[in-house]
């Protein structure tokens, strides 16, 4: 399939945004095709720089952010302090159909990058915005990013640590990626409404709003009262049948096993231990839980007796549900990651592959990666492209407002 039959070919998006979850929003509509135009103050967005200033991003000699949440894309240096360069955009989104922003409401209305602001230069434009805390409230205008408001507001980390430990800290943009898909979706349904009635909208989503969704279980548990303790260690869970186990060669699985009384005697025998089917202590899942600690204790010693492969095989035979837990280092060589679509391959020469949106279709491919743009790389071509004559160009330069 070519890039011209891709679904969003020949819609034009313009990125008004900093760092990761809106700029992913944009990268899979470029994926699936369209035309992104990543808009850039002076200094750049900081995602350039975040390998090297974040604590807790690995370090390499290839700009991995950078290129993944930026791919494809095509980057114009506009200071939107400067009225000239406020007027230029304005040329833009006239002919822009989508615009995503993440910027603050106090910068939006400073900068006049609200939705009422560009609805009055086109009336057809789907304007996609993200925030930290949501659009109204008393914490609206605060800034947030993944780790305050999609984990540590919405209670997702705090349901995670286990009793007497503190809150575990996330990795880098976990849940900035989990919001861009949401995004995504506000867009494909404003494009859906504007088919039906010609209408462009605004939209959007937040960072606190999907960590809420994410914590749903937990969540909407709180809403109607109910609450659970935090989570009590390995060696005494609450189900033995629910709880990481590690191998002789010092790796992890995660046992899921939801029909428990269906699923026992078959673990039972693929740990070698069918004297175990009848013991009462472990009879039924009333049991089984009572003596979790005990029954933890036999399913410890019996993993850390075999190594990794070992367990694969028996496991899986056995039709016992557990999990793989993966270390990083592993996602390279993991063959099902490839198999599925997650790790495609690039045309990027320092990074051959990379990571796909989750995103499949039946009817077509995402587009190849290409390299993200280096800062202001299209910025004459896309003015051009905006109707801007030369001599208009070459004002903005001069003036700083373009580069």
């Amino acid at each position: 399939m070519t890039e011209s039959a891709l679904p969003l070919a020949g819609l034009s998006v313009l990125d008004i945004s900093s760092f990761i979850a809106a700029p992913a929003a944009a990268v899979v509509l470029g994926d699936w095709g369209a035309d992104v135009i990543k808009i850039e103050g002076p200094d750049g967005d900081p995602n350039r720089r975040i390998m090297n200033d974040s604590a807790n991003y690995p370090k390499g000699s290839v700009n991995y952010p950078w290129q993944m949440d930026s791919r494809n894309k095509r980057s114009l240096v506009l200071d939107l302090k400067k009225s000239d360069a406020r007027a230029a955009l304005d040329r833009l989104i006239a002919k822009a159909d989508i615009v995503i922003c993440n910027f603050p409401p106090p910068v939006r209305d400073k900068l006049r990058l609200t939705y009422e602001d560009m609805k009055a230069v086109n009336p057809r434009l789907i304007y996609a915005s993200l925030t930290g805390y949501g659009e109204t409230g008393p914490d609206r205008d605060r800034p947030g990013f993944d780790a305050t408001a999609y984990f540590a507001r919405s209670g997702l980390l705090d349901a995670q640590r286990y009793e007497g430990g503190p809150p575990g800290v996330p990795g880098p943009a976990q849940g900035d990626r989990a919001t861009a898909m949401a995004l995504v979706s506000s867009i494909l349904m404003a494009l859906i409404h504007r088919m039906k009635t010609g209408e462009g909208s605004w939209v959007g989503t937040s960072l606190l709003g999907n960590g809420l969704w994410s914590c749903g279980v937990v969540a909407q548990a709180a809403l109607v009262g109910a609450f659970l303790a935090p989570r009590p260690p390995p060696d005494r869970p609450r189900s033995a049948l629910g709880n990481i186990y590690r191998t002789a060669d010092d790796r992890w699985l995660q046992f899921t096993i939801v029909q428990e009384d269906k699923m026992w005697p078959p673990l039972a025998r693929a740990i070698e231990r069918a004297d175990l089917i009848d013991d009462p202590r472990f009879a039924a899942t009333a049991e089984r839980r009572k003596n979790s600690a005990a029954l933890a204790t036999i399913l410890r010693e019996a993993v850390a007796a075999r190594d990794y492969a070992h367990w694969l095989a028996a496991l899986a035979k056995a039709q016992i549900t557990f999990g793989v837990i993966s270390r990083p280092q592993d996602v390279p060589d993991d063959p099902q990651a490839v198999a599925c679509g997650a790790i495609v391959e690039t045309a990027i020469p320092d990074m051959p592959r990379t990571l796909a949106n989750p995103i499949r279709l039946g009817f077509a491919e995402q587009r190849i990666a290409h390299a993200a743009p280096a800062l202001g790389q299209h910025s004459e071509d896309i003015l051009r492209e905006a109707g801007l004559s030369a001599a208009e160009i070459a004002t903005l330069k001069s003036s700083g407002a373009t580069q």
